[in-house]
């Protein structure tokens, strides 16, 4: 249900987009041949092994990873390269790198020229992009079943053989500033979450956004690029996830064919980066012109690579849906509609990060009401919850509403290459997408109510307010164009 409501947010900020539409080969291209080759023992076994989830596994002798997961109900497929590389992995100063990259990755190769890898998939009737988030890259592509190998020869392509041309980064670095100014500096509720990141964190490497810095854009260069390149972009650290109306056998071959020759890298361990103990609450004000005001609010809360007891996890996602799945919550019926201390308010708490996460409140106050009043009416509503379990209907409304996600989940491709690609690249395993509804399911109602008790605690809180200031209508910024950049990303 949360890797739903990720893919929910790529889409929304990625506005060229077009994954979803319906895709179907030209009646008049050529048909791709299976190549005639058998896969390794070794992958054999493991496909083997795999066959009563529904998802195939291979690795190929350069340590990348291959799942497959077949659906042929449509004659499409998804394929998706990720990479353990992201936001989080970057260091001071080059923050915003492995976005910086993921735009690069589009202008060209030894063979492709700028641009060539997006036309050759557009002429073949599919459509293609990628996303940065903190703890992964990927590249994605949505073809016609019988063109799949063109996507993975250009995968592979780009893997090992890109062209950094300095004059094709300097047009894209102003791509990328423009795409911060408009989406981040320009945008009020993004930038006061951008600084309340930034304040919640100490030594985490959650502290700072996924795009990058202003500071660091300005002074990043193409040898940042290249050595970020060279560093993370290899077999052993990527992993192909294909989902749709292909045989796994057929994808094995293919990857053999493309990634296998691909000569691995050194890749270092992370030094880990374990966020200090907060000792007390943490606010800041946020003042920028704005039309209204905006509170956040963040606990720190363990996620499933960093929970002890790994049943927390499960209660923090139920404890979510009881104060924010829908008209029913609390947050809604509360103070939505009831008391009317807001225009909107919300609950949300990804399990799946890498990293030490929060479990964030946000809203906008209505008019006649402040930021700090939403706050309090917040706590109240959390308060309930630790001094009385939520009940039974509650309990099974938050668990129906799972279990109808999860059946809505697997009418997509995309989204079930996504939920494996996403749990695969942020160490967690596959598998790990068979344990989310029973583990849900299994949550008790004294659970959730200790969590509650546990995480949602004022020493552990980061309070953030836009304080909206007066908007000048002169002021405003036209977008900037560049000729010749990729847009739309």
């Amino acid at each position: 249900m949360k890797i739903l409501k990720k893919i929910s947010l790529i889409i929304g900020i990625s506005s060229s987009l077009s994954v979803l539409s319906a895709c179907q080969p030209r009646p008049d291209a050529p048909v791709q041949t299976a190549i005639e080759k058998t896969a390794p023992e070794s992958a054999q076994i493991a496909d083997k092994a795999a066959s009563a989830s529904g998802v195939h596994h291979f690795m190929l002798d350069n340590g990348m990873k291959i799942l497959v997961l077949p659906d042929h109900r449509s004659p499409v497929v998804v394929s998706q390269v990720w990479y353990k590389v992201g936001g989080s992995y970057e260091y001071a100063g080059v923050t915003g790198v492995s976005h910086a990259l993921e735009h690069m990755m589009f202008k060209g190769t030894r063979r492709l020229k700028p641009g060539e890898f997006s036309e050759i998939i557009a002429a073949n009737g599919g459509s293609e992009n990628a996303f940065t988030g903190k703890d992964y890259t990927a590249y994605f592509q949505r073809i016609a079943s019988d063109r799949l190998e063109l996507c993975l020869e250009n995968e592979a392509d780009r893997m090992r053989n890109l062209q950094l041309s300095d004059e094709e980064f300097k047009k894209e670095i102003e791509v990328i500033k423009e795409e911060r100014r408009s989406r981040t500096d320009d945008s009020p509720t993004s930038f006061t979450y951008e600084r309340f990141n930034a304040a919640a964190f100490i030594n985490s490497s959650y502290q700072q956004p996924i795009i990058g810095w202003m500071e660091d854009l300005d002074s990043m260069q193409l040898e940042d690029l290249s050595a970020w390149y060279k560093t993370w972009y290899a077999p052993n650290n990527a992993t192909l996830v294909v989902a749709g109306d292909i045989d796994p056998q057929q994808v094995l071959q293919w990857a053999e064919k493309y990634f296998g020759p691909l000569e691995p890298s050194h890749i270092e361990s992370l030094k880990p980066r374990r966020e200090v103990e907060q000792k007390g609450e943490r606010r800041i004000i946020v003042k920028v012109p704005a039309k209204v005001p905006y509170l956040l609010m963040g606990y720190k809360a363990p996620v499933l690579k960093t929970a002890k007891d790994e049943w927390e996890v499960y209660a923090l996602e139920v404890l979510a849906g009881v104060l924010d799945g829908g008209n029913s919550s609390r947050l809604s019926q509360q103070l939505v509609r009831k008391s009317e201390i807001a225009s909107s308010a919300g609950a949300g708490y990804d399990l799946y990060a890498r990293q030490e996460a929060l479990f964030l409140f946000n809203g906008v106050p209505r008019d006649g009401h402040t930021p700090r009043e939403l706050e309090m009416a917040i706590k109240k509503q959390i308060k309930d919850i630790q001094n009385r379990p939520p009940s039974e209907k509650e309990l099974s409304r938050v668990k129906a509403q799972v279990m109808a996600a999860s059946v809505y989940e697997k009418d997509s491709v995309f989204y079930q290459a996504m939920q494996m690609g996403t749990l695969e690249t942020v160490g967690l395993g596959w598998q790990k997408k068979d344990d989310y509804l029973k583990k849900v399911q299994q949550v008790t109602a004294e659970q959730v109510q200790a969590v509650a008790k546990k995480y949602l605690i004022d020493d552990s809180l980061t309070v953030a307010i836009l304080d909206p200031q007066p908007v000048d209508p002169a002021a405003s910024r036209k977008p900037v164009s560049v000729s010749g950049a990729r847009h739309g990303r």
